[in-house]
């Protein structure tokens, strides 16, 4: 059972209790990225099980009509078995919420994110998001990391791809030479990058920031370019002003992790912030 402490990041251990969690945000207009908390698995058996389960939850998500997407990471279904792996379980779960699977309900159109880990999968995320990103005419997108010195040439190579991609300012630890490591550095760098992809990307730019300065700067984008955006934040963090946005008429996306491996996903949250232990605590008080 999950503490309230942490139920304030994680929408529970199970998928309908992450579809009801959905439910409750489509209500007040806000979309769903769910996540099914897992990875780096070295063996192939979890990491089949997982992809199994994202398959079964793509089904779940047409039969319950509910706005909602699935976000996998490449570690957790099979990358650090190897290449072929990670592969195969993509195409599958890519296929079943695309509708082309066998077993896949007849209305299945379900978005596909694939989340990006260190800098070490960056290059095998980008090229198994191009395959499926044309394969699938932009049903999947990619996340890329504005930390990453490498991010604004990265950009360059998927404007001309179909399918949507989320910026972050990224969370790993990389080393120097290949990273900015201040935050302003790593500021100026996101702004940048979504400068870049307001004026080259066609099927939309995801924002994926809770920093007010940046989303702000991407409303400011918008009426200069006219490029559709999505915003996507985290699970208990600043949700009075995703509702907010989303009464503003702003597509926005809450980032759902659910599942039993929850604790080290609390813990990381808290670790990165002072400020997320805070909004846990207030949850919990009532405040």
């Amino acid at each position: 059972m999950i503490p309230p402490i942490a139920s304030n990041f994680v929408a529970g251990e199970t998928p309908e209790a992450a579809l009801a969690h959905v439910e409750s945000l489509n209500d007040r207009g806000v979309a769903g990225i769910l996540n099914l908390l897992g990875e780096h698995y070295e063996e192939r058996s979890p990491a089949d099980a997982d992809a199994d389960a994202y398959v079964d939850l793509v089904e779940r998500v047409a039969e319950r009509e509910v706005d909602a997407c699935v976000s996998v990471k490449s570690s957790q279904i099979g990358l650090d078995v190897g290449d072929d792996a990670f592969e195969e379980n993509l195409a599958r779960i890519v296929a079943a919420a695309n509708g082309t699977a066998e077993t896949a309900p007849d209305d299945a159109d379900t978005f596909v994110w694939i989340d990006m880990e260190d800098h070490e999968t960056t290059d095998v995320t980008l090229d198994a998001f191009e395959r499926h990103a044309v394969e699938t005419g932009g049903n999947v997108g990619v996340c890329v990391q504005a930390n990453l010195k490498r991010t604004r040439e990265d950009l360059e190579r998927l404007a001309g791809l179909p399918g949507k991609v989320r910026l972050v300012k990224g969370a790993y630890d990389e080393p120097a030479e290949l990273s900015y490591k201040e935050k302003a550095r790593v500021d100026e760098s996101y702004r940048d990058c979504l400068a870049y992809m307001f004026e080259a990307f066609d099927d939309g730019v995801a924002v994926g920031s809770h920093d007010p300065a940046m989303i702000e700067y991407a409303e400011e984008l918008h009426a200069e370019h006219g490029t559709p955006y999505e915003v996507q934040m985290l699970t208990g963090v600043r949700e009075s002003a995703q509702f907010d946005l989303a009464a503003d008429g702003v597509d926005v996306y809450q980032y759902i992790p659910y599942g039993s491996k929850w604790f080290s996903y609390f813990y990381r949250r808290i670790r990165e912030r002072k400020s997320n232990a805070l909004f846990a605590l207030r949850a919990v008080v009532g405040r």
